[in-house]
């Protein structure tokens, strides 16, 4: 019950919302890297970079999806319950944001909730740790909050990653978003951002 007690932010107000504008700059900057606040860590299945951006962006009127390792660690369960107190659902398609701690352990992203024409900000963002930010192949961002092009290379995404990025990017506004999180930082993939792959 330690953990579940003492794993949260050490200044709840103030690292939250530093995280919040970490998370808000990844996302207006696609393909950049920002510095995360990152508590201790609370189990061996979830990375502090989850734990510190689902402290950040759930409360009790976010439902949450939670990859099958996170569902079933009874430690992750009982630190949302005490920390966030957001509701945890089944089905992919009714979270509000959803957290993955690997690659294989993540649906389909159109299994996840692509918004509507109406209401596309009503989606699922995704935040998926990965192994690293650098050091994979190379991907080449077009779009807004990219002067030109920018190149990133992540290891860990899906093999098919480009493709289902191509089809949700087809769906804008509608879509998801992806924060992807390693080595205590965030990089953001907006809806809107084109990828390709790089040489």
């Amino acid at each position: 019950m330690d953990t579940v007690l003492d794993g949260g932010f050490a200044d709840p107000v103030l690292q939250s919302q530093a995280c919040f504008r970490a998370i808000m700059d990844a996302l207006a900057n696609p393909g950049t890297c920002q510095d995360l606040v990152t508590p201790h860590s609370i189990s061996h299945t979830m990375s502090v970079e989850l734990v510190s951006t689902l402290l950040t962006l759930s409360d009790h009127d976010t439902a949450i999806w939670l990859d099958n390792g996170l569902a079933h660690d009874n430690a992750v369960t009982a630190f949302i319950a005490f920390h966030a107190g957001a509701p945890i659902v089944a089905e992919p398609g009714k979270a509000a944001f959803a957290f993955a701690s690997a690659a294989d352990t993540l649906p389909a992203l159109d299994q996840f909730n692509l918004g509507t024409q109406e209401y596309p900000d009503r989606s699922t963002t995704i935040v998926l740790a990965v192994p690293a930010l650098t050091g994979g192949k190379t991907l080449v961002l077009r779009g807004p909050g990219i002067k030109d092009h920018r190149h990133i290379s992540p290891t860990g995404l899906p093999g098919d990653f480009v493709d289902q990025w191509a089809a949700n990017r087809d769906l804008f506004p509608r879509g998801i978003d992806l924060l992807l999180v390693a080595d205590g930082q965030v990089m953001g993939l907006p809806r809107s951002t084109r990828m390709t792959e790089g040489h």
